[in-house]
């Protein structure tokens, strides 16, 4: 979390015990069980991960997903969403992608890249015979065009996974070449994401800056139409590759926010999948032999955003923000030390989640142990903090938040937990797309938001706090922060980079620009007359091999 360090700074450690449920608060949790949706049975347990279902499916058939959100742009270059690469999934195959226990594996490449002995030189072997969907054919030239869109195009939201990258050259149809600028521990990992998805080359020329309206790449199954809000439709490629592989003739993901209406969709098999269920809906389902949990820890995070400098938008010099809290970080200190993960995590998710304090999944390889043991909530010094400020409180904050109930309990707890410390916290809540225009806008003081997670610590840090990165919402800039992050990935060694990345976390955490709250599951409910989707930590369903059941 934003004030969690381990240099014993006196804003890092806690003074006193917490107060851990306060009359204030009390009151508001009372309304919360009374009055919103029915939080569920408080005895919700995982039993372990679920990934997937191995029953055999008979070919043929329609599924219906429901999703939490409606997608961004529908291209790989400029996409910034989890929801989009749900669809991306289906349609737009990468060079490498994870499987079940997160290892990089071979997709659109042939083998696993070499790398040469000074570690700037990457070489990728590219499969033959391969057709995009509009049935012209892959080849090394096609992967580097794509790659040179993700890396140039100036609304690429790839640009900073690529930094590293001086040159890209495709030297015979079955190879291409990355020379870098220095060695790049994370490239393979941002290559098994959208950075190395390939797209058709005609329909990149075609379409030109409306290819998200008719996107084009390799995938089981292919772009037919979209109806904002409403529904995307995928029907089956036959120039797949592994077409005979692939049982269902057609997905089509449908758009459904409320967790309660997915769940109510799925109970009248209008749609056979939901993805991001809440712990509420899981909850209710117990007993329902109808349906069928599958989950997974997750890699990402949610948490809130402060809006330091974006006054202009991302891209754009900075400027003064109009807020007390872009100016003084003692008090986004405040903030985080006011907030108890734990109660948080126990009221609105039936404690089907975890706390989180670091952009780093716990017991992943980079993960330090002290440093994801989150702090308690300590109100005696965020009140100091505040104090020390000489802000008059209580101090204003307005907190965008997504419009769904689930949202809509979170930010009502934050409002109870930060007022004891002296916040007045106005809740703006906003519809998922109009809330990415306003995040690179800079059109907020405070932003809840999230990340869905990589496997590389790269990924869950440089884009959203390296100076000018595509993700930065904060309008953030540290040189020291920058300085950490060239050298992350400058080396191999896991033990360096464990070390460089607590660094760099404590430093962060001590600026505060955003502070972590919660590590979701991901809890995905599907008929039992659906099997073969997979759901890994990734946080992706993968439907090749789905159908429904013979």
């Amino acid at each position: 979390m934003g004030v969690h360090r381990h240099d014993r700074s006196s804003a890092a450690r806690p003074r006193q015990r917490p107060r851990l449920v306060l009359p204030a608060l009390l009151g508001l949790l009372g309304l919360l069980l009374a009055g919103c949706a029915p939080l569920g049975p408080t005895g919700a347990k995982l039993e372990g991960d679920r990934l997937t279902d191995l029953r055999p499916v008979r070919p043929g058939g329609t599924l219906q997903i429901a999703l939490a959100s409606d997608p961004d742009r529908l291209d790989p270059t400029r996409s910034s969403t989890l929801v989009a690469r749900q669809v991306f999934a289906s349609m737009c195959e990468k060079l490498y992608d994870l499987d079940q226990n997160l290892q990089i594996v071979p997709q659109l490449a042939a083998a696993p890249a070499t790398i040469s002995a000074d570690q700037k030189t990457v070489t990728i072997p590219i499969r033959q015979g391969l057709k995009f969907a509009d049935g012209t054919v892959m080849d090394a030239a096609a992967v580097k065009t794509s790659l040179d869109r993700h890396l140039t195009l100036k609304t690429s939201g790839r640009r900073s996974e690529l930094a590293n990258v001086a040159s890209i050259n495709a030297p015979d149809p079955g190879t291409v070449v990355l020379k870098l600028k220095q060695p790049d521990a994370s490239l393979l990992s941002v290559l098994a994401d959208r950075a190395g998805m390939v797209m058709s080359p005609k329909a990149l020329t075609e379409l030109g800056d409306e290819f998200s309206q008719r996107p084009v790449c390799i995938g089981a199954f292919r772009f037919s139409e979209r109806i904002p809000g409403d529904r995307i439709v995928l029907d089956k490629d036959p120039n797949y590759y592994a077409a005979d592989q692939v049982g269902l003739q057609q997905v089509v993901y449908r758009i459904i926010t409320d967790g309660s209406v997915r769940l109510s969709n799925l109970r009248s098999r209008d749609v056979q999948v939901g993805d991001q269920m809440d712990p509420v809906s899981v909850g209710s389902m117990a007993g329902d032999n109808a349906l069928q949990l599958f989950s997974s820890g997750s890699l990402g995070y949610q948490g809130i955003y402060f809006n330091l400098n974006n006054a202009n938008g991302i891209g754009n010099p900075p400027g003064p923000v109009n807020s007390a809290m872009a100016g003084d970080k003692r008090l986004r200190q405040a903030f985080s030390l006011a907030i108890d993960r734990n109660l948080l995590n126990t009221i609105v998710f039936q404690g089907l989640y975890q706390p989180a304090c670091t952009p780093i999944a716990p017991g992943t390889e980079y993960a330090d142990p002290a440093q994801s043991a989150c702090a308690p909530r300590d109100l005696q010094r965020a009140r100091q903090l505040i104090a020390e400020t000489g802000v008059p409180t209580p101090i204003p904050l307005e907190l965008t938040i997504p419009n769904t109930p689930e949202s809509s309990r979170i930010g009502q707890v934050i409002q109870a937990m930060t007022a004891e410390a002296g916040f007045e916290v106005k809740l703006r809540p906003m519809e998922f797309a109009s809330s990415l225009s306003t995040s690179q806008d800079g059109q907020f003081q405070a932003l809840a938001a999230g990340w869905s997670g990589r496997i590389d610590p790269d990924g869950n840090i440089t884009r959203f706090v390296k100076t000018g990165a595509a993700n930065n919402y904060s309008g953030y800039g540290n040189p020291q922060v920058d300085d950490l992050i060239k050298k992350g990935v400058a080396t191999n060694d896991t033990a360096a980079r464990r070390d460089i990345y607590k660094q760099l976390i404590d430093v962060v955490a001590d600026d505060a620009p955003l502070i972590y709250l919660y590590r979701q599951s991901n809890l995905v409910v599907a008929t039992q007359q659906i099997s073969g989707i997979r759901v890994y930590r990734d946080g992706i369903i993968r439907i090749t091999e789905a159908g429904y059941t013979s």
